[in-house]
């Protein structure tokens, strides 16, 4: 039957271990909720003879028994096991017909929810010595889970790689240091998306009883964190190590290939083959006897698991970081060397990668496909740049191989492994935290002090094509004594290191601004790696964060077996960081800023909060532990989501950084947007904080006023100006010079307007605005010359 049962058992392993006297090789079982069947198939074999059995299933899911079934396999007409002979290999096949009542238990929402946690224990016992002589247990599942490997894995790797590959570019595209650092220093720090996805994955290193939904999660992300299954590379790590894989009990899971006799709540012996089990008995084999017609016709199904190895926890168990690397079927005993390798390949990868693009750069130029001069910087310090990858590629993998290599010393495995995790560890933790000192001390120093304030002259050194950490001492002119006043060598005196921390304080001087450590190109050549992304006064945070990855990966590794001060432990470290961080606000970006300061913080103090309560001492419902397992799966969704959309907007920013020395920047319509995002790069890379905006003053009304107010007036049309003879009249009284023009003349204190109001020039009418136009000419031809008319009498 191909069709997919309402839940079935996946990977199953051995509960009774070196006791076991039977090794199945297959063993799987299915409940079809449509027509009200289990069906089941078992294979193996064993060393007995002529041994009669009574076997054993329950079912239990959340944490509570929802099915058992005990029966004789003789009278459930099973051949193989009646009785049970080594020269007959065990093969049992069946499908039992099942009522309404016994599924009574299982929530209707097991059928849909995701991860259904749940195991299936078989239980095989002899009758001649009433013993136990076989264990094994499956973790049941109804096919709907939260690992999405391919697609979500999949999905996050390639927004990594985008990110990777912008800030890659936004390092490399440009000529000068400062510049090239300050568009750095705003795209995505691809140290922050990995700190993100690892603090995802790591939270399952809390060795508390995870719900599956949270180990199903969590495997998404399993690749950031090194644990990347190779069958061929675990085959090599298990040659290394040999039969010592430790025991994954002492950090609170169930170890596959041990006697755990607590299992499922055990059986009561006294009750299996007492009296009170004789009816079910009965009743059971009632039922398996009327599916004997069909045995024969069963062969198996497509939906089953295999067994797991040794060292692995019992399917359905998933405390600790062991349930967590199971779901990858990487045993604990491996962890370090797995994720050992995945950075060394990576790091292989990526220097590999950064020396290909240059000679691909080369040979762009040689055929004129590129400028001579395109990424001329990049091209001149290659080697440097091969160089600083290698130090940021372990800057970022920093926490991950403490933890590992911490935790490898806690958990009993092979002597040759444990030697290796020391020396990765002694480098890692005296190269990173040595660099970071040094970075600090070269500032304080050298930096500061550098230029034309020192004394000897020197030789800059380089490395690799790059400037290095030291300088070669010349011999200069003799030295000239001076003599000093007492008060000059007061001044003179450096002050303490911790004063010189903030580089010159948070509210910069004209003096200080010249200091800007962003704009020291000598000191982000050589530390860029550690600190190019800080802002001017908090340059020295990559120390900090150095020290409080260091105290996370104690915590997780070295405090895995005594889970109550690891969980209590790191949650006040959080707390603490979080507040730490978000004083600091160490980032130039507001993007990072927003992630690592405030969503990472958060999350990692709700997460590591609300895994308290995960504690085996808590005895914690599996329900509710469900539900706050979502509940982290919700946090630390909406975390990735805001990751992914930096991510995007990561690569816009880099667009327009790589587009700031082309004016023609498309589409045009966002060329404001580019000037905005400019303008914002200038203003945050002092470091100043922004001006306040001007308080509006209160505009005071004025209080109104009693009367009135004359502010102008206008002469109305009066009889007299219908008679042309008397407005001419009037005209030759004020200026003779206007005689022939037959329009009323305006002055001065008409207000410079016209009759419709519109302004005119002052003097002039708008009439003789117009002083050739023939409607505004009268004709006086009927008249002699030096002649005037008289005018009329009204009376």
């Amino acid at each position: 039957d191909n069709r997919q049962p309402s839940i079935y058992t996946g990977n199953y392993g051995n509960c009774l271990g070196a006791d076991s006297s039977i090794e199945l090789t297959r063993f799987d079982a299915a409940y079809y909720r449509d027509n009200m069947t289990v069906l089941f198939h078992l294979e193996g074999s064993s060393p007995l003879n002529n041994q009669t059995l009574m076997m054993y299933i329950g079912v239990f899911a959340y944490g509570e028994s929802r099915f058992d079934l005990v029966f004789n396999p003789c009278q459930a007409n099973i051949q193989s096991l009646c009785p049970l002979n080594t020269s007959i290999p065990i093969s049992a096949n069946g499908i039992i017909p099942i009522n309404q009542n016994d599924v009574a238990n299982i929530p209707t929402i097991a059928y849909s929810i995701p991860d259904f946690e749940g195991q299936a224990i078989l239980r095989i016992f002899a009758n001649n010595t009433q013993s136990e002589i076989g264990c094994y247990s499956a973790v049941l599942t109804n096919g709907k889970s939260f690992k999405q490997v391919d697609s979500v894995g999949s999905v996050l790797g390639i927004f990594t790689l985008l990110a990777m590959l912008a800030s890659f570019a936004t390092a490399i595209y440009g000529e000068s240091v400062p510049t090239m650092r300050l568009h750095y220093a705003h795209s995505l720090s691809v140290g922050v998306v990995f700190a993100v996805w690892q603090h995802i994955f790591f939270t399952g290193a809390l060795s508390v009883n995870w719900p599956s939904v949270l180990v199903a999660w969590w495997s998404n992300f399993a690749w950031a964190g090194g644990m990347i299954y190779s069958s061929s590379m675990q085959s090599s790590i298990d040659k290394l190590i040999g039969n010592k894989v430790g025991n994954t009990s002492s950090l609170g899971a169930a170890s596959s290939g041990s006697r755990q006799d607590g299992l499922g709540g055990g059986v009561d012996l006294s009750q299996l083959y007492g009296r009170a089990i004789l009816p079910a008995l009965k009743r059971a084999q009632a039922r398996l006897v009327a599916r004997d017609a069909t045995t024969d016709a069963i062969d198996g199904y497509l939906w089953h698991g295999d067994p797991v190895q040794q060292g692995l926890p019992l399917p359905g168990n998933y405390s600790g970081f062991p349930g967590t690397l199971a779901e990858e079927n990487i045993r604990a005993s491996n962890a370090f060397m797995t994720g050992f390798l995945w950075f060394l390949i990576l790091l292989v990868i990526l220097v590999a990668a950064t020396i290909a693009f240059k000679w691909v750069v080369e040979g762009m130029a040689k055929v004129k496909l590129l400028r001579h001069d395109r990424l001329a910087y990049f091209r001149q310090h290659w080697i440097g740049y091969s160089a600083l990858v290698a130090l940021r590629t372990c800057f970022v993998a920093f926490f991950m191989l403490m933890f590992l290599t911490l935790f490898q010393f806690t958990y009993d495995a092979s002597g040759g492994v444990v030697a290796v995790a020391a020396i990765v560890f002694i480098i890692f933790l005296v190269g990173i935290s040595g660099a970071a000192a040094y970075a600090i001390w070269y500032r304080c120093n050298v930096s500061i002090n550098g230029g034309s304030k020192q004394q000897t002259p020197s030789e800059k050194k380089k490395l690799l094509g790059m400037p290095w950490f030291g300088s070669k001492k010349s011999e200069g002119p003799a030295p000239v004594a001076v003599t000093t006043d007492p008060i000059e060598e007061k001044v003179n005196v450096k002050p303490a290191l911790w004063k010189r921390m903030s580089s010159m304080g948070s509210m910069p001087t004209i003096e200080q601004s010249s200091e800007n450590i962003n704009d020291d190109a000598d000191y982000m050549a050589r530390f860029g790696w550690l600190g190019a992304r800080f802002r001017r006064t908090r340059w020295w945070f990559f120390a900090a964060w150095v020290l409080y990855e260091f105290i996370r990966a104690c915590f997780y590794g070295a405090a895995s077996s005594s889970p109550q001060t690891q969980v209590f432990g790191l949650l006040v470290v959080e707390v603490l960081a979080f507040i730490f961080i978000v004083w600091a606000r160490p980032f130039e970006g507001v993007r990072l800023n927003v992630i690592l300061v405030y969503l990472l913080g958060i999350s990692k103090v709700a997460c590591t909060g609300i895994s308290v309560a995960f504690l085996i001492q808590f005895e914690l419902d599996r329900i509710i532990t469900t539900v706050l397992g979502i509940v982290i799966i919700v946090i630390q969704g909406v975390l990735t989501v805001v990751t992914l959309i930096a991510v995007v907007v990561g690569l816009w920013s880099t667009y327009m950084s790589l587009s700031r020395n082309s004016e023609d920047f498309r589409p045009r319509k966002w060329s404001p947007l580019r000037e905005k995002y400019f303008n914002h790069l200038d203003r945050v890379v002092n470091d100043v904080p922004r001006e306040k905006k001007p308080k509006k003053k209160d505009i005071v009304e004025e209080e109104p006023k009693v009367g009135f107010e004359m502010k102008g007036a206008r002469r109305l049309a009066k009889i007299e100006d219908e008679d042309a003879d008397f407005t001419a009249e009037m005209a030759n009284e004020s200026d003779p010079a206007l005689a022939n023009i037959g329009m009323p003349y305006r002055t001065s204190t008409d207000n410079a307007k016209g009759p419709s109001g519109y302004a005119t020039p002052v003097g002039r009418s708008r009439a003789a605005s117009r002083a050739n136009s023939i409607r505004s000419v009268r004709s006086n031809s009927s008249l002699p010359y030096g002649a005037r008319s008289h005018r009329p009498s009204w009376t």
